[in-house]
């Protein structure tokens, strides 16, 4: 992971620009009301009046849960404290997705690594049962010590991850060039803590100790906000919220790609022999 005082001093000097714009039809969450354990036992718990959820994972089973109702475009800020310590072999995955064989999806997940050394974010985008889209990141922050806000940005014009109000991937519409682009089957929002230690850290080689069991991570402050389709306010300093990224978002996003990208698959020739993707091409 490249970086330099120059970079993060950039960086400082961007955070402290973030401007916080209402939203019309932002609805704060309350675990209870929005969500379902779904799958783990009493791993996956409620507390705090619903307004804090953790998941754990041991040997026997992981944990997840999903939203009840489903989204069709808008904004999903979740806040997440991710597993502390040796979290090697764990995969926390926070993703939209819609159901059946044609399926559309956005992703997060955040693979576990030995203590003291990075997560890995990991994001991809499925479209109509396919995805091979993946963008892997560090982050400039420890995930474990505090919270931090995860957001999927979801319109017809593009897809944008964003990390603590950062823009770090934009997927954009590329329908003209002939690829499918998520906007007909409403998703729902799901996440799950779960043992992938056969592929999640340094492809495998590190494994789960289970001996540091039950790992942890927990979830606050989840955030649906629906997004019209027509355009916001320009002047409102967070375009790039609702629509394309402006000059500063754009700055922003090659900041985090300059120095925290360390995969990108419309970079990788030998994946692709026969020419990258088409949506890599615009």
């Amino acid at each position: 992971m490249a970086s330099s005082t120059h970079s993060y001093g950039f960086y400082v000097f961007m955070l402290m620009g973030i401007v916080i714009s209402t939203m019309v039809a932002t609805c704060a969450g309350n675990f209870h009301q929005d969500f379902d354990l779904t799958w783990g036992d009493n791993r996956a718990k409620i507390f705090q009046g619903g307004q804090l959820l953790s998941l754990s994972l041991d040997k026997v089973s992981g944990s997840g849960f999903k939203s009840k109702r489903e989204y069709l475009f808008g904004r999903i800020d979740m806040q997440l404290k991710l597993v502390a310590g040796n979290s090697a072999g764990t995969v926390t995955a926070y993703y939209l997705s819609s159901q059946g064989p044609t399926h559309d999806e956005i992703d997060f997940e955040f693979l576990g690594n030995l203590s003291g050394d990075p997560y890995i974010l990991h994001t991809n985008v499925f479209t109509q049962g396919r995805g091979n889209r993946e963008q892997q990141f560090y982050l400039w922050f420890d995930p474990t010590r505090n919270f931090h806000t995860y957001s999927i940005i979801w319109k017809r014009q593009h897809i944008i991850f964003l990390v603590d109000n950062m823009p770090i991937r934009v997927f954009k519409n590329a329908e003209s060039v002939g690829v499918p682009f998520p906007k007909n089957q409403p998703m729902r929002i799901y996440s799950s803590l779960w043992s992938a230690d056969d592929w999640a850290t340094r492809g495998g080689l590190v494994k789960t100790d289970w001996s540091k069991a039950p790992f942890t991570a927990y979830y606050r402050n989840f955030k649906a906000t629906s997004i019209s389709t027509g355009s916001s306010n320009p002047n409102s300093g967070a375009e790039y919220q609702t629509n394309a990224l402006d000059a500063y978002g754009r700055r922003r996003l090659r900041w985090v790609q300059k120095y925290f990208m360390i995969y990108n698959y419309c970079n990788d020739l030998k994946r692709f022999p026969q020419g990258i993707p088409a949506e890599c091409r615009n």
